[in-house]
């Protein structure tokens, strides 16, 4: 019974079956560190964005007018009889988004590393271009009957999602005249977004030009270091944006795409244009305003209110976006890991088939774990190099120790190389499925259809029956010259 099992076909193969599913285990393994790896590189990701500076969220610049608004309630006692007149009053801002808004800038990309890892980051040079319209009091809607606005002197307000990414101040010119930025104003609510952020209020030429209600056109010159990805929020009636940059392999997002957009070798070049008639951007600021204003009256009357939301605007985006994510890479490969060990171990067997050869269990599987030890490779070395040449130096390893191991297992050079070729072109396939991600589909489904058809092509005219009756001459074999 023992030697029937050891001569059948069937038997081997159910054998070669199960081996690849053991060695599942192991490219299982390699996947986990895989994943702890990648989870490493968005850590140090993290780690930078908290010691240096974040992805940037660029809103303005907007005017923002302060002002107070008072009314008189009644009074009344414990059984609600009117017994006085009480004065009441809350503190507001009026929002004036720019007429237009241009942004022209240049995003010079530089790399910061943490470890071993590199996160991509990038220094904005921009100008930002507009003006806001002549200032109506009554725009300004009142919150309750017969109340009376006072308004407070005007100021311009401009944030980005992380302040420490301002390399110097910038340089905001409003009518002609330069106006200075400073963190802190008062007249915003405390937990407001654009409280947060940098303001300057009017004055001079500037401040009689408002006063006399007339536009205002503005300009700022604008440095800013983020990491990865740039937002610009479109604020205005029509916000429209070029950007250019040496970084060859941007990804754009957000709400808005670019209308125009040109990508090669020597970096991109991009064009946005938004309408507001598209966008809820202000809508999304002026909630956010007044809504943290009602937070912050409720807070001072001893209400319970609830925790702010947080501001996410609408915005169109660009990222600069790694050619190549080793760990992104490594995993994709390694999802083609079981079935490139069953095409070698197919190969082996087909050796051994046609050969008349015998292998044990144990070269099989020391042949399915060599080519499982190439994906924790793969990853070892594209940590250092870059993916192709990881790739190129992982693969040339495993084909060069499985072809000096079949040349003696198969008892001939010839042989080993021939294998060796085999498995070279399975690599050749494997990175050409990892190079074109968009067709990684249908070169994987040409890829099995064709083994498959090799390998019924190659046996159509074998008796699997006779086979298995026939016993094997292996010691024979393995001295069997090339």
């Amino acid at each position: 019974m023992l030697q029937l099992l050891k001569d059948s076909m069937l038997a081997k193969v159910g054998g070669l079956l199960l081996l690849v599913l053991l060695l599942c285990i192991p490219l299982a393994e390699i996947d986990r560190i895989n994943n702890e790896r990648g989870d490493s590189q968005r850590e140090a990701a993290a780690e930078l964005a908290a010691t240096y500076a974040g992805p940037q969220t660029v809103v303005g610049p907007l005017l923002l007018v302060p002002y107070v608004e008072r009314w008189m309630e009644p009074l009344r006692d414990a059984q609600g009889k009117v017994i006085g007149q009480e004065a009441r009053s809350k503190e507001m801002a009026h929002v004036v988004f720019p007429d237009k808004l241009h942004i022209e800038g240049s995003m010079t990309p530089q790399q910061r590393y943490r470890g071993i890892f590199k996160i991509p980051f990038y220094t904005l040079d921009a100008t930002l271009s507009g003006g806001f319209a002549a200032f109506d009091p009554e725009a300004v809607a009142h919150s309750e009957p017969g109340s009376k606005i006072e308004f407070k002197a005007p100021l311009v307000a401009f944030n980005v999602s992380d302040l420490r990414g301002l390399d110097g101040s910038p340089a905001l010119t409003v009518n002609g005249a330069e106006l200075r930025l400073r963190q802190r104003v008062p007249g915003l609510p405390d937990e407001s977004w654009f409280a947060n952020g940098i303001h300057a209020p009017l004055g001079g030429a500037a401040l009689a030009a408002w006063q006399s209600r007339a536009p205002l056109p503005f300009e700022m010159k604008l440095s800013l270091v983020g990491q990865d990805t740039l937002s610009m929020v479109p604020i205005a009636e029509e916000t429209s944006a070029h950007l250019k940059s040496p970084w060859a392999h941007p990804s754009f997002g957000g709400r808005f795409l670019a209308a125009q957009r040109e990508v090669t070798p020597q970096g991109f070049d991009a064009h946005w244009r938004v309408s507001s008639l598209v966008s809820s951007a202000r809508e999304q600021v002026r909630v956010d305003l007044a809504g943290r204003a009602d937070a912050t009256a409720a807070s001072a009357n001893g209400n319970v209110r609830a925790s702010a939301q947080p501001f996410n605007p609408q915005s169109f985006d660009v990222s600069l976006a790694q050619p190549i994510n080793v760990y992104s890479m490594s995993t994709r490969a390694g999802k083609y890991g079981a079935l490139f060990i069953g095409l070698v171990l197919m190969a082996a067997f087909m050796f051994e088939l046609f050969r008349k050869l015998r292998l044990h269990p144990v070269q099989y599987g020391l042949v399915g774990l060599s080519i499982a030890i190439f994906f924790l490779l793969l990853l070892a070395l594209s940590e250092k190099l870059a993916f192709w040449l990881a790739y190129a130096g992982a693969a040339g390893a495993s084909v060069l120790l499985l072809g000096i191991y079949f040349a003696a297992v198969l008892g001939s050079r010839k042989r080993g190389a021939g294998f060796a070729a085999f498995v070279a072109v399975l690599y050749g396939a494997l990175y050409g499925l990892l190079a074109s991600e968009s067709n990684a589909l249908l070169l994987g489904a040409l890829l099995i259809f064709g083994m498959l058809s090799a390998l019924m092509l190659m046996t159509r005219k074998v008796d699997w029956y006779a086979l298995s009756r026939r016993p094997e001459a292996a010691p024979a074999a393995l001295t069997d010259p090339a």
